[in-house]
């Protein structure tokens, strides 16, 4: 009988698998533990300002009296652990508090304005997306094999400018061209009656920074497309550029910028604070902003405390998409 050359358990002749169940079980742990992490780090962080955050909220002309009763009613006044489990269960049961200013819920608040910044955000992302894509594809087959050198630099250059334009500075500019001197699109007001070309400054200040630095990461992986064999076969045979390129080069780079067009939706999020500010938006950055100025700390916890959830919530479904479309990435080295 034969004896096999090495151990079938041999760490150099074990095969490796692509356990699904684990690495959605070691995403899932990742995102809880950081889950408790950012619920920890807002509980905190009425804890950490200095001074008294009830007499900071109320003013200092409130009575003792006032700002006593405030204390006791947001339990304030509690030991510090039983003021983090109190913290803790009201979150699993929707309860985020109450606000320190109106006594208003901050779940009432969330709830009222964080369709407008969720809606904004998808609208962004798909420019993104719309934007980016086409226009790294086109760059890549337009200067592949090192042809066109001063096209390629333009659009490097051009690019990467963009890229590193601050949102509210866009914001900005994007108001005195098209809404004050040309007059064409409006700008968001309070009302919260908005209309389809409301969204389309904001949105746009929004995805151009992310488009154009998604534009610079496709273009690289669809040179890597375009020189490989396949590519070279189907040349060969003569297929027109548009089977080409959308049929065979288009489908090899939407996983990978899928991915990080996922992990772009973090940056929205951030960058809608201060868009939304600019914009007069009707969503959680004026929120966060306006709580800020009164130094109404529960809306601050409650809608950073958002903020964070999201950014968690998006990285876990960019995981968990990436491992379904390319198993590889499922393998833990042992």
């Amino acid at each position: 009988m034969a004896v096999p050359l090495t151990h079938p358990r041999h760490p150099a002749t074990r095969r490796r698998r692509h356990p699904w169940g684990a690495y959605l079980a070691r995403r899932l742990l990742r995102f809880l533990l950081s889950l408790l992490l950012l619920i920890t780090a807002t509980f905190g962080m009425i804890h950490v300002i200095p001074g008294d955050p009830i007499r900071a909220a109320l003013g200092i002309t409130a009575s003792a009296e006032l700002v006593a009763a405030r204390t006791h009613e947001l339990g304030l006044d509690l030991p510090i652990w039983q003021q983090y489990a109190r913290y803790a269960t009201g979150l699993f049961s929707g309860d985020l508090g109450a606000s320190m200013a109106t006594g208003l819920p901050v779940s009432r608040t969330i709830a009222d304005r964080l369709p407008y910044t969720a809606l904004l955000a998808l609208v962004a992302f798909t420019v993104v997306m719309l934007i980016a894509v086409p226009a790294g594809l086109a760059a890549a087959a337009w200067t592949r094999g090192g042809r066109r050198r001063a096209a390629e630099l333009l659009f490097t250059g051009v690019s990467g400018l963009l890229a590193v334009v601050p949102e509210f500075l866009l914001a900005v500019a994007m108001i005195v061209v098209f809404a004050v001197t040309w007059e064409l699109l409006p700008v968001a007001n309070v009302s919260g009656s908005l209309t389809p070309s409301y969204y389309v400054l904001p949105a746009l200040a929004l995805a151009v920074g992310p488009a154009a630095a998604l534009a610079r990461i496709v273009r690289v992986e669809a040179l890597s497309v375009l020189s490989s064999d396949y590519i070279r076969t189907a040349r060969a045979k003569r297929l027109p550029a548009r089977l080409l390129y959308l049929r065979h080069a288009l489908p090899n780079l939407l996983t990978g910028a899928l991915t990080i067009g996922g992990l772009l939706i973090s940056g929205l999020v951030a960058g809608s604070v201060l868009v939304e500010n600019v914009f007069v938006w009707p969503g959680l950055g004026s929120a966060l902003v306006e709580a800020i100025k009164a130094k109404d700390y529960p809306v601050v916890q409650g809608v950073v405390l958002v903020y964070g959830g999201a950014v968690l919530l998006v990285n876990l479904a960019v995981d968990v998409a990436l491992g379904r479309l390319d198993p590889r990435s499922t393998i833990k080295e042992d």
